[in-house]
């Protein structure tokens, strides 16, 4: 016999922990190759940990809900191999400690910041993953200060998103009290009011999911000072153009062409023209993308919004977005996105049209500077020019909105990029081939 190790996997180069959040065998349960061993979380998605052997699991080295380092042994298997190479199993404290070590101190800075190395926060009462313990010493948070911060994780731990919020509005808040000789009025604590319950009434806690986005949704607004601008486009071609290609595109290819793809190419061509809206901002700097990665907003079955990323969209082709966005959009339902498929976007696109909705204000997804909103398309009577004069006929309408960061996005150049994506849309070419 022979005892194998599953690690916890590298998830991304920003990724350096994750959380067990289930158990999908216990020990003594036998297994299967790729068999599915435990359900994992990161603060951009949940995966699964199959078992790269066939075997018994024997060992399981940590708890639910405990946050683990990559690297990290997290369970043993037992084999049926000849060799007996137990005796080569690496110490697993040793392993934890130096991972932790290297997550939670930057090797360039142990010697150039001696003070800095002293804060490991072992005298806390509280649990803080490497992680956060990272955060706090890059920003020089004291342990006494850490310990003050609110957490919302498992049992009042402090998340990722808990320590960053805390970041933001200890920058933001007014300083003045620190640098003037005369008293002010305290910084009072924004919170949120008080909710009373009556007989009846059912409570529901958020899952993991929904509290990272209820944290990312009100950073958000905080970090950025949200615009909406809104046009109407006359989307006539493209619905005579997908009726008549999605028959055969079905048959060749054996997967449907919505709009979203149409909307994705059509979007990566105007980006490409207006670099200031694949942006980001970085304190007073602002940084043009170089990659044109459009985030995809798709809700879940269970209510959820997860947002995979088309990457390099100004380089694929329509057909090429088509199947890029059907497997995403599927694999994003299942629950099979890998975490690097979900980082990186320069821009997103959210469709209210899918539920019937005419327009809708979307919420930046940091760090980019705005999002697209997709509206429904329907039948309106419209003005058309003609040589004969001005008809009205049935056209299909819809309305594009966008919000967008007015620190380095102004009404002008908003109205710039949606009045080039309105023309673009709008003389698509029904001969186009796919």
């Amino acid at each position: 016999m022979a005892k194998f190790e599953i690690i916890m996997p590298k998830m991304g180069e920003s990724i350096i922990e994750a959380t067990i959040t289930k158990w999908m065998k216990g020990v003594g349960d036998s297994l299967e190759e790729d068999e599915s061993i435990v359900e994992i979380a990161t603060d951009k998605v949940d995966s699964e940990i199959p078992s790269p052997v066939e075997g018994v699991l024997t060992e399981v080295l940590f708890a639910e809900g405990d946050v683990v380092p990559v690297g990290t042994v997290i369970a043993r298997v037992k084999t049926d191999d000849d060799d007996d190479d137990e005796e080569e199993i690496p110490a697993v404290t040793n392993n934890v400690k130096k991972l932790e070590a290297k997550a939670a101190v930057p090797e360039e800075k142990a010697e150039a910041e001696p003070s800095q190395t002293k804060k490991d926060f072992s005298d806390s009462n509280r649990f803080y993953s490497p992680l956060v313990k990272s955060i706090a010493k890059k920003e020089n948070i004291s342990m006494d200060e850490l310990d003050t911060i609110e957490g919302f994780g498992k049992e009042g731990r402090v998340t990722k998103q808990d320590i960053l919020h805390y970041l933001e509005t200890r920058r933001s808040a007014p300083v003045s009290a620190a640098k003037k000789a005369t008293p002010s009025a305290p910084v009072q604590k924004m919170e949120a009011p008080k909710v009373t319950t009556a007989a009846g009434d059912q409570i529901i806690e958020m899952d993991r999911m929904r509290k990272l986005i209820a944290d990312n949704m009100v950073i958000s607004k905080q970090v950025s000072a949200h615009v909406t601008s809104f046009i109407d486009v006359d989307v006539t071609n493209i619905v005579n153009w997908r009726n008549k290609v999605k028959d055969e595109f079905f048959k060749r290819e054996g997967e449907k062409i919505t709009y979203t793809p149409i909307f994705f190419k059509a979007t990566a061509q105007a980006l490409k023209e207006f670099p200031q809206i694949n942006a980001s901002v970085d304190g007073y700097n602002i940084v043009l993308r170089k990659n044109i990665n459009i985030g995809m907003a798709t809700a879940l079955p269970n209510g959820n919004l997860i947002v995979p990323v088309i990457r390099n969209a100004d380089e694929k082709n329509l057909l090429g977005i088509t199947k890029n966005v059907n497997d995403l959009a599927n694999r994003a339902r299942n629950n099979k996105l890998n975490p690097d498929e979900i980082s990186g976007g320069t821009f997103t696109i959210t469709n209210f049209g899918s539920f019937d909705s005419l327009t809708g204000t979307p919420i930046i997804n940091q760090p980019q500077v705005a999002i697209l909103a997709v509206g429904a398309i329907r039948k309106q009577p419209a003005v058309l020019e003609t040589e004969m004069g001005d008809v009205i006929a049935i056209r299909h309408i819809m309305i594009l909105s966008m919000a967008y960061d007015h620190r380095i996005v102004d009404g002008a150049l908003a109205g710039m990029f949606l009045k080039r994506l309105k023309e673009i849309l709008e003389s698509w070419d029904m001969n186009r081939t796919i």
